[in-house]
């Protein structure tokens, strides 16, 4: 007879992620693990095969709900400029989570691990890459629409924005300003034009 999982992945995946992003890769345990997700080790470790393999099922899961953000940015915007000034407003201003300090938590995994990690930091490398990417279609749109110069990178203007969104965000956490930080966000895309 085969056994069943007892678990929801998702719903684990989910709640590592909350946990993985207060806490960082290094300070989570296996017993924090354990306890927060309500997984005996062995489960956890039938299911992700370590820690590790949970953690990049954790950063996977973020990449891919931030890419999800973005989408929605676009399908609700008139102008590839609307929606990538949609999206950075849902990053800094509208998505302060308690748990995370509204910090990226690809920005913080690649902050926190060191080359005993490396296959975890490439792979937040990798999947930051990814939204960067993203922005750079969008940026491409907007020259090819005349919303910017099309003489501007869009690649280049895509790590810029990269850039300033992770500067902007960490520049939030310092000042509970919200007008403040909205004033940076305006500076960054009047900057684009």
């Amino acid at each position: 007879m085969v056994k069943t999982a007892k678990h929801n992945r998702q719903e684990v995946i989910q709640k590592a992620t909350d946990l993985f992003w207060e806490k960082g890769f290094h300070a989570t345990s296996m017993r924090n693990l354990q306890d927060f997700v309500d997984m005996r080790p062995g489960s956890i470790y039938a299911s992700f095969g370590s820690k590790e393999g949970l953690f990049k099922e954790v950063l996977k899961c973020y990449a891919n709900a931030s890419a999800a953000r973005l989408e929605a940015c676009i399908e609700a915007s008139s102008s590839p400029l609307e929606a990538l000034r949609t999206f950075f407003n849902l990053a800094v201003i509208d998505c302060r989570e308690p748990s995370s300090g509204g910090m990226c938590m690809l920005v913080k995994t690649i902050s926190e691990l060191t080359d005993e990690n490396a296959d975890l930091q490439i792979e937040a490398k990798q999947l930051l890459g990814i939204v960067e990417d993203g922005f750079a279609v969008l940026l491409d749109q907007a020259s090819a629409c005349g919303e910017l110069d099309s003489s501007k990178d869009p690649r280049r203007l895509a790590r810029f924005l990269q850039m300033q969104l992770m500067g902007i965000r960490a520049y939030a956490l310092a000042n509970d300003e919200t007008e403040q930080v909205n004033e940076l966000i305006e500076d960054v895309f009047s900057s684009l034009r």
